[in-house]
């Protein structure tokens, strides 16, 4: 089923793209880093995802094992029952009777608790992943934070402090959209840990992701339809956009 999974090859194969179009137009730029990197934390989302989706094999040993001492006790403890006895040693065989819903209550939540552990443990390898995406939002982030259309009107004076600006509208224009693809792509890397772990707290983590590459994505659009919203809009239609890219 293609069209209802993920492919991380094909996800690692965009991001290598990604990078050397990025390296072709913009060969001395600090981006061209980013986007290595980008590609790198895919193919690690890739093998962590894998792994992930597979059971933990040791963990769940140990809980069919705590399951079966926990069965051998059990009727361990019922062989001191003396059920032939019961009007001269009630009291003996309450006690008894209540030591072992005691051992069957304990052994249950123990089996809880290890039945459990398996998913804490893969949600904190999520969480581990997504932290390094996140971290790579900001500063895909942070490359376009001075990349300011404005600068681009006529009569812009610039500061003694102002960054230094050596692109052109065109390349401004690819830059800035060389980012929004950077962020658009650490969505579907984080989508791949949901893939993974189908689990609530997983999903609505990486939906936090996305959220936050999504937003940081539309200002950068903002910008765009700032400096030439014609050609902007005229490079927005599939095919021709297509054809631009390098």
């Amino acid at each position: 089923m293609p069209y209802t999974t993920l492919d991380p090859d094909k996800i690692i194969k965009t991001a290598d793209i990604l990078e050397s179009r990025v390296e072709e137009r913009f060969p001395n730029a600090s981006l061209v880093g980013v986007a290595t990197e980008l590609k790198a934390i895919a193919k690690d989302a890739k093998a962590r995802a894998e792994k992930l989706s597979q059971p933990i094999q040791w963990l769940r040993i140990a809980t069919f094992a705590s399951v079966f001492l926990g069965v051998i006790i059990f009727f361990f403890i019922g062989t001191f029952l003396n059920f032939d006895r019961l009007a001269t040693e009630a009291f003996d065989f309450v006690q008894g009777v209540e030591a072992t819903i005691n051992a069957v209550v304990l052994a249950g939540l123990g089996f809880l608790t290890i039945a459990k552990s398996e998913e804490r443990i893969k949600r904190r390898k999520v969480l581990d992943g997504l932290h390094g995406l996140r971290s790579v939002i900001h500063i895909i982030d942070m490359h376009q934070l001075t990349k300011d259309p404005v600068s681009l009107r006529t009569g812009f004076k610039p500061t003694p402090s102002s960054p230094e600006r050596k692109l052109k509208p065109n390349e401004l224009v690819r830059y800035l959209d060389y980012c929004s693809e950077m962020l658009s792509l650490t969505g579907k890397i984080s989508a791949l840990y949901a893939q993974a772990v189908p689990d609530m707290e997983v999903v609505n983590a990486v939906n936090d992701v996305e959220a936050l590459g999504g937003n940081l994505s539309r200002k950068i659009w903002q910008k765009i339809m700032l400096i030439e919203p014609e050609k902007v809009t005229r490079s927005s239609k599939p095919v021709t956009r297509a054809k631009a890219k390098t």
